[in-house]
């Protein structure tokens, strides 16, 4: 068995003629959440993956054998519920409130601007039809959000500073709706009065 314990988010630094030679390995998120598993690649090899602890690994990562070569990972289309929000009785914002509600659940979950993926639970699939959203059952790749499960995306270094025109610093983000009613949430990021 051939041993990876080497792990190129994104394959960067790669040339791209080297990621498309490397066999490629299809795994699915409950997979990719551990940090040691046994895998077979395109090529027919067993491969061994021993990583740190609490890594994560993401479709389009690359695996290093300890031979050298290279072994590209595909996220696998795996049993899913994706949620949209209803066009006739709902809102974008019904989504948010749905990423909250599951948030507070510790629930894996994968964002993306104009729906959310979570894995098959009939009872959450309930919860979100009562809140007026559309849950379908499809295979699809799941790539949920990093946070608690040790996801290796780049993070905002200091010196990155996200406030708007406000002498006061960065905004917090709230995320609770009924905190969210009262506030004027107009994109103009102007001077809003203050004096500088």
């Amino acid at each position: 068995m051939l041993t990876a314990n080497k792990l190129m988010p994104q394959g960067r630094g790669l040339a791209p003629v080297l990621l498309k030679r490397a066999a490629t390995i299809e795994l699915d998120w409950d997979v990719r959440q551990k940090s040691r598993f046994d895998a077979t690649d395109s090529q027919g090899r067993q491969i061994g993956v021993f990583l740190p602890r609490g890594t994560a690994v993401r479709g389009g990562d690359v695996l290093v054998a300890e031979d050298g070569s290279l072994v590209r990972v595909i996220a696998a289309p795996q049993p899913v519920l994706r949620i949209t929000h209803c066009t006739a009785h709902g809102t974008p914002f019904d989504l948010t409130r749905a990423a909250y509600h599951l948030g507070n659940r510790h629930v894996p979950i994968e964002l993306k601007p104009d729906h959310l993926k979570i894995e098959p639970d009939h009872v959450l699939a309930d919860m979100l039809r009562s809140m007026h959203l559309i849950v379908v059952a499809v295979e699809e790749a799941f790539e949920p959000e990093g946070g608690a499960y040790g996801s290796h995306e780049h993070s905002h270094g200091a010196g990155h500073d996200h406030s708007h025109g406000s002498s006061k610093g960065p905004k917090p983000l709230v995320l609770a709706p009924e905190l969210l009613d009262d506030h004027d949430h107009s994109h103009d990021h102007g001077h809003h009065g203050h004096s500088h």
